[in-house]
């Protein structure tokens, strides 16, 4: 079974075209399966500065006490996510819309820094049956990075990582969707960059804030042997479609170093 986890960035989905949930749609048609997951940074900041809620950013991952929590759990799981799965039926597919929470699709941990960051959670285990049970069935599942334990505690996960998560567990591409071409360097979009490349720009900050969260994401899915993890624009038109299918597309593509001299 062919499976594509795609990585709606938060900023992204109130202005994707319709055109992108057709291209899912179509994928799904075409015997690839994809998994949505999603983010909602900026509608959470939005929620979380008209409560008068402080947020505050560390290495691009909120951190998070049990007021901002509440938050992202109803901003996420509830408004983003309908929007995607409107868009979905909108565009012919059926998708059901569910967040880690539900059936403990997505089992986490706090993060060893968990001081600094408060309730983000690490993932550690997917529910694989649950999902292979709805794409059996003809459903897109649209996932909301919300996160639980054994004991009911809920934690907020970082969208690329959970979407890495879910990638590493099916061995499954990764295609991540922002606003933006890809990894930039000098206003510049980088085609391809390895881990070497990436932790070096972070040193030097030219990586910075939530383009961390990204860049990690790709490489862990790589080091656990994800074929291939890229960044594309989401709104031009068939980027999407033509990573799944293996054609060149504009945007960044990871790959790692040590592995690639191995077949020079």
């Amino acid at each position: 079974m062919k499976m594509l986890v795609i990585k709606c960035g938060g900023s992204t989905v109130d202005v994707l075209p319709s055109s992108f949930f057709t291209e899912i749609v179509k994928l799904k048609s075409n015997g690839i399966h994809p998994i949505i997951v999603h983010g909602g940074g900026p509608a959470i900041t939005e929620l979380l500065h008209t409560l008068d809620v402080e947020t505050v950013f560390v290495n691009g991952l909120r951190k998070t006490t049990v007021p901002v929590l509440d938050v992202v759990e109803m901003v996420l799981s509830g408004n983003v996510n309908k929007l995607i799965v409107r868009h979905i039926i909108k565009a012919g597919g059926i998708a059901l819309g569910l967040s880690g929470v539900d059936g403990m699709l997505l089992k986490a941990k706090p993060l060893e820094n968990s001081e600094e960051l408060g309730l983000v959670g690490e993932i550690f285990e997917v529910n694989k049956n649950l999902l292979l049970t709805l794409i059996n069935e003809g459903i897109i599942p649209v996932i909301s990075p919300v996160a639980v334990d054994k004991q009911g505690q809920h934690y907020n996960t970082n969208a690329d990582l959970a979407a890495a998560a879910i990638a590493k567990h099916f061995q499954a591409p990764l295609c991540m969707v922002s606003d933006v071409d890809g990894v930039l360097l000098n206003g510049n979009v980088i085609p391809t960059i390895s881990d070497l490349e990436v932790t070096k720009l972070i040193e030097e900050q030219h990586i910075t804030s939530g383009m961390i969260p990204k860049v990690k994401a790709a490489i862990s899915c790589l080091k656990s042997g994800v074929e291939k993890v890229g960044i594309v624009n989401g709104s031009k038109a068939n980027l999407v479609h033509k990573f799944a299918t293996g054609e060149a597309v504009a945007g960044t593509t990871f790959y790692i170093e040590e592995v690639l001299k191995q077949h020079v």
